[in-house]
This record gives structure tokens, C-alpha cells and sequence, in this order.
């Protein structure tokens, strides 16, 4: 009687192994690249979301850039989610062990993001394509070419409706005249034209990531 040959074992490949990558990845025709919240379970794509790390000594690290190794864990980029995480164990559950909390985690989030909008607005100014200043927002307006309008969060609200009149151009307010200022060097910078392209973008939803967090405002009805 002849014996069956036993089946081969199949060779455990580097890519059947695990990896540090994320769960929840999903991709989306129009949006990209989707992560799954720990908190809310909703999916969003992953630049408007925000991302952490178990770094050393297990401490939850913030990593708003998306580039940190390790596993990674999403949020909806919203305090009282931030809040419901912490209080509900999220970040340990979604890490599988025991993790700490720095108590000035949100803290750290909002002084981040604020330091990478104003980085995409000096990027901006660099690259030619940001200017301040009511004369100079105002030809650009004329002219046509803002793509996006950063007004001061302490400026005049009429002021801004006075400037931007009925054209339709999306207007957020992320910082302060002060922190404004220090991206064109001047003690305040109410007025900031960009132009239309990658970086208005990149502004954008690096504001509206400040926004649902830090509770700036964001102008929807010019969005």
C-alpha cells in the first residue's frame, strides 16, 4: 500500500509575519489612506487624524508627523475624544499592555500643532506664496490668486468680512496676530493671504486638525 506523500509546509515568508503596521487600514478611491479611531471606531483619512506611539518607558508619545516606528493608534483629532480615550483605557487596550499617560498630553498636542501650522505658513512665506498684511492680501484677492485666507483668532470679525467681501475663498483662523507675527517677523500679522496649491491644502488640514482639537474656529460656510 502506498503512503500518501505528506503536504509540504509552506515557508513562512516575511510578509505573512507580523509587522508594526497598522490595523484598521483602509483605502478610500477619493480620500486615500483611511485609519480607524480607537476611540469612536469611525474611519477617517489619516492627515486629518491623530496618530500615537508607545515609546520608552511606555509612555504614550503624540505623533503628529505619522512617522514615529512602532504600532500605531489612532484619533479622531478631538479633546473630549483624547478624554474619553484616556479615561476608558483605549491607548492600553489598543497597545496590549500597560501603558502611561503623561498628564500634559494634551497639553503637548495642541503646543505641536500649533508649531506645525505655523511651520506650513513660513514654508508658505518662504516659497514665495504667503503674503501679510491688508494691502498686500488685498491684491492678491484682487488679482485672484488666494487660495486660502488665515485670519488672526483675536482679529476683527468685520474687518475680515470687510476685506474678503462676497468673494469665495476659504478663510480659517488657527492662531493669534501674535503667532502670526513671528512667521513674517513683525510683532503681528492680523491678514495672511496663501495661494492656491499644496501648501494652502496642507494648511488647511493642519488647522482643522487644531480646530477640533484646541477648539479654534474655522469658517465653514467659506470652506
Amino acid at each position: 500500500m502506498m503512503r500518501r506523500p505528506r503536504p509540504r509546509k509552506r515557508a513562512i515568508l516575511p510578509e505573512d509575519t507580523p509587522s508594526d503596521a497598522e490595523d484598521d487600514i483602509a483605502e478610500d478611491p477619493e480620500k486615500g489612506p483611511l485609519r480607524r479611531c480607537i476611540v469612536t471606531r469611525e474611519s477617517f483619512p489619516r492627515e486629518t487624524m491623530l496618530r500615537f506611539v508607545v515609546g520608552p518607558e511606555q509612555q504614550i508619545v503624540p505623533d503628529l508627523s505619522a512617522r514615529l516606528p512602532g504600532r500605531g493608534m489612532w484619533l479622531s483629532a478631538r479633546a473630549d475624544v483624547l478624554e474619553r480615550a484616556v479615561s476608558r483605557g483605549a491607548f492600553a487596550k489598543a497597545a496590549r499592555s500597560a501603558v502611561h499617560v503623561p498628564p500634559d498630553l494634551s497639553v503637548r498636542i495642541e503646543d505641536g500643532l500649533r508649531r506645525r501650522v505655523r511651520d506650513q505658513i513660513g514654508l508658505a512665506r518662504r516659497a514665495g506664496q504667503a503674503v501679510a498684511g491688508w494691502a498686500a492680501v488685498k491684491e492678491w484677492l484682487l488679482a485672484g490668486r488666494v487660495g486660502l485666507l488665515v485670519e488672526a483668532a483675536n482679529g476683527s470679525p468685520a474687518e475680515r468680512d470687510r476685506l474678503l467681501g462676497r468673494r469665495d475663498v476659504p478663510m480659517i483662523t488657527p492662531l493669534t496676530s501674535a503667532e502670526l507675527g513671528v512667521v513674517f517677523g513683525r510683532d503681528q500679522a492680523v491678514h495672511v493671504a496663501v495661494a492656491s496649491g499644496r501648501l494652502a491644502g496642507s494648511i488647511q488640514t493642519e488647522s482643522s486638525r487644531l480646530a477640533g482639537f484646541a477648539g479654534s474656529t474655522m469658517e465653514p460656510d467659506r470652506v
